[in-house]
């Protein structure tokens, strides 16, 4: 890895090193500029350091101190954010999807959200470089959408959890498929396949799991760029011109500064609004790239909600990853809908303390009652969605008067559900219920208040007064300051995110090179 220090001036300063950041890192080091990528979490080994055990593992997680309120106050750590190199890749549950080509366009074609200043055509082209840089594991077609070349790997065998979803589907009438995933089904250099520990979301040991963390960031170093983990970036700095010079960072126990002809954000949609807002100046009063008031507003989640049940033959579905059958039906089909927008659902595999506190707090079980519960554990079987929540203004991050440990101001974190959430949530609710019914599973009972995957909060757009970066993810306010994450996504869709940032990291590079090409940088 190459080491550039402080005083040199380097072409790129990354803040995160997720799916966005990590990704540009990669793509940007490759092209020939000089990169420093800065993460506030370690650089983890996960041949060494990862261990099969949810209390150990919880240190993947992002769980400083953030206030939360609203009519729907959000849980925030494991299930949405990650502090370690590599983002929350590192214990993401690997499902790879594409956005439905309608969703870029859905104010526009479907009557809902904001356009994205993007062509789904141009998508499904960087779609397919990151599935092939990621092997994804996927069937040989698929069942929704425009053609598209097949997986580089073959799907992962099902388990008895997945093949629930497949019956249930069937017996409603509906298509279902093998999940597309980030983890290995052959192998790949020295890298072997899944060997179906069910660990996936405590950071896979065996790295199988193609994170970022072992696929884009390897090929970075590569490249030349380093990676800076524990370096909690807490202002980006600007010049009289209001062009950002560099960013002050917290490492080894002091403040330093790393000058940058470029600095890109990439800290997800908590962190980086916050990095903006606190990066306020005379000649920045409101934060950087906030001239449209935008930045912290739009806050989205997707609505996590799930139905489950028990059946009388053994199911063990924390055997191998734990979404292994999918379908997207109520994504693609707009009949029979009281809503906008879409929800894939999924087979599920939750490990043994995370089920016990589901337990625990959702259904209130303790004592007896939770120990005769958790005695069904082998026999349970669920079905959960990530659902579209529509962007609202209300729902936003802002800044706090209260400090952390560095001296940062604290988020704060404002979400509540419109009306159109509700109808979505309520809907899929029923609509799994059936499918767990159609097969004959007993003790059905609905979790109805889960969350994840947090996007939104720097939407990129048409015009720099209704949003923050432009289709390039650059700022409209400060031409060498950029936003590459799920910050900028206008709308979430109904599917998992990540596959959808790494793609548009892999545009604004290739963006990024085009405008050097031109002297436009």
């Amino acid at each position: 890895m190459r080491q550039f220090g402080n005083d040199t001036e380097v072409d790129f300063a990354i803040v995160g090193t997720g799916a966005g950041g990590g990704t540009l890192a990669c793509k940007l080091s490759e092209y020939g500029f000089s990169v420093v990528a800065l993460d506030a979490g370690p650089y983890w080994r996960p041949l060494e350091d990862f261990a099969s055990d949810e209390y150990h593992q919880s240190k993947l997680y992002w769980s400083d101190e953030r206030i939360v309120d609203g009519e729907n106050p959000l849980q925030l750590g494991a299930n949405n954010s990650g502090r370690s190199v590599g983002g929350s890749t590192v214990h993401f549950a690997m499902v790879s999807l594409r956005f439905r080509p309608e969703w870029f366009r859905s104010r526009s074609q479907l009557g809902y959200g904001a356009d994205w200043p993007l062509d789904w055509r141009e998508m499904w082209r960087y779609y397919g470089e990151v599935e092939q840089s990621l092997k994804i594991s996927g069937p040989v077609t698929y069942p929704w959408g425009p053609r598209r070349p097949r997986y580089p790997y073959r799907a992962h065998e099902l388990n008895a959890a997945a093949l629930v979803l497949a019956r249930g589907a069937e017996a409603l009438g509906i298509p279902w498929t093998p999940t597309p995933l980030a983890t290995l089904s052959a192998p790949r250099d020295l890298a072997h396949p899944c060997v179906y520990r069910g660990m996936c979301v405590i950071g896979c040991s065996t790295n199988a799991k193609q994170s970022v963390l072992v696929t884009w960031l390897p090929r970075a170093l590569a490249a030349g760029a380093e990676i800076r983990d524990l370096a909690t970036v807490g202002r980006v700095e600007h010049d009289q011109s209001g062009r950002v010079t560099g960013v002050h960072y917290h490492r080894e126990g002091q403040w330093q500064f790393q000058r940058a002809r470029h600095v890109v954000v990439a800290g997800y949609a908590i962190e980086t609004p916050r990095l903006l807002l606190n990066s306020a100046t005379g000649r920045f009063p409101d934060g950087l790239a906030n001239s449209s008031g935008l930045v912290g507003r739009n806050l989205m989640v997707q609505s996590n909600q799930a139905v489950w049940g028990i059946m009388q033959q053994e199911i063990r579905s924390y055997k191998a990853p734990p979404s292994l059958a999918i379908t997207e039906h109520w994504n693609y089909t707009d009949a029979g809908k009281d809503f906008f927008g879409g929800y894939c659902y999924m087979s599920q595999g939750p490990l043994p303390i995370v089920w016990a506190n589901t337990q625990s707090a959702k259904r209130g079980l303790w004592g007896a009652p939770l120990l005769r519960e958790m005695e069904k554990y082998n026999h349970q079987v669920g079905l959960k969605i990530v659902g579209e929540c529509l962007p609202q203004e209300r729902n936003r991050v802002t800044l706090t008067d209260e400090r952390d440990g560095l001296g940062l101001p604290i988020p704060r974190v404002t979400f509540s559900y419109c009306d159109n959430d509700r109808r979505l949530i309520k809907h899929s609710l029923r609509f799994m219920r059936h499918a767990l019914e159609a097969v004959d599973a007993g003790e059905i009972w609905d979790e109805t208040d889960d969350t994840c995957h947090l996007n939104g909060t720097a939407r990129m757009g048409y015009d720099p007064e209704t949003s923050v970066v432009d289709a390039d993810c650059r700022s409209w306010d400060i031409p060498n300051l950029w936003i590459c994450d799920g910050s900028v996504f206008p709308t979430v869709g109904g599917v998992n995110p990540s596959l959808t940032i790494q793609a548009l990291a892999c545009r604004t590079a290739d963006r990024i090179r085009q405008l050097a090409a031109r002297g436009e940088l």
